[in-house]
């Protein structure tokens, strides 16, 4: 069992959230989805070679995301009609209960643990989803980080650090299933800090009070939403890590991958209601991002999953 072994402590959250009853959402959806000709499939989970047209950010290392089909292979707009409306839906829901079964495993697996560095962990995770899905890319860098790195947002690359046995991590995996972005992350906890582990126990209360606020409001927008957030991580006693609260979500390659794009993403300047469609006319999907941190004591943890659905 790679990564574990007996006496490597690790605490992971219980998810609050109903992910079983989504995932049996899910499979109902599931059964009314289009079936995908072998030509697409192909084209879709080959392993793809880097495009030199199409280079990715700097800060994205060691992993290989593939590239856009090759000029008249068939894809998805070419091959089949543009997904439904529910059939995105299903395809997202269908992507992140794969990521979270991939958590799951983690924590099975007992991965993030005393003594590792966050790279070795980060590939160990990466080996993970292979084994479990096939080859999987993923649209953003793969993210694991431990200690006073926990405090850092998403833009930062922090030296490789080795993880304590009294020691905060947090992963953040972007993995794509069937050409659909998935967004998870979870925070461990190994010892038994009490500061630490109500900090990860309030990510699971703050994400919770985040989704309740976008449930109660159909106009709600990003600016609103972000309030909201910071507000309820306050009254808990942190601070936001970050610049914002989510983003959007969706096919890849993601067309809404400006990262400067205020209206891509969950801040304060963003005054348009999260509910609305795109330029296409389908509507936009969310994801919900808390990373609560602690200043004074210098840690920092992680959670983040889907938004509306």
């Amino acid at each position: 069992m790679e990564g574990g072994g007996a006496g490597k402590e690790m605490l992971v959250p219980a998810d609050p959230l109903g992910m079983c009853s989504r995932i049996a959402v899910l499979f109902r959806a599931l059964d009314r989805m289009p079936r995908r000709s072998p030509a697409e499939s192909f084209y879709l989970y080959a392993e793809r070679p880097s495009c030199p047209d199409r280079p990715f950010a700097s800060e994205v290392r060691g992993d290989q995301y593939g590239c856009r089909n090759p000029a008249g292979a068939p894809t998805v707009s070419n091959v089949t009609d543009e997904p439904t409306e529910s059939t995105r839906a299903a395809r997202l829901l269908d992507a992140q209960a794969k990521a979270a079964l991939l958590f799951a495993e983690i924590e099975t697996r007992r991965l993030v643990a005393a003594g590792e560095g966050e790279r070795a962990v980060s590939d160990r995770i990466r080996d993970l989803a292979n084994e479990m899905f096939g080859t999987t890319h993923y649209w953003h860098k793969r993210i694991v980080r431990s200690g006073p790195n926990t405090l850092l947002p998403y833009r930062e690359n922090p030296p490789d650090r080795v993880i304590g046995a009294d020691d905060i991590a947090f992963a953040d995996f972007g993995p794509i299933f069937e050409e659909f972005e998935a967004d998870f992350g979870r925070t461990f906890v190994l010892g038994d800090d009490p500061v630490k582990h109500r900090l990860r126990d309030d990510l699971a209360t703050v994400f919770a009070a985040g989704r309740r606020a976008f449930e109660a409001d159909q106009d709600i927008t990003g600016k609103e939403l972000y309030a909201e957030v910071e507000r309820r991580a306050a009254e808990a006693g942190w601070q936001l890590g970050g610049w914002h609260a989510g983003h959007l979500v969706g096919e890849f390659p993601p067309e809404h991958n400006d990262w400067e794009d205020v209206d891509s993403h969950i801040v304060p300047a963003n005054g348009k209601p999260l509910r609305r469609t795109d330029e296409a006319g389908r509507l936009l999907h969310w994801i919900l991002e808390i990373h609560l941190v602690d200043l004074d004591r210098g840690f920092g943890g992680f959670y983040e999953e889907l938004l509306d659905l």
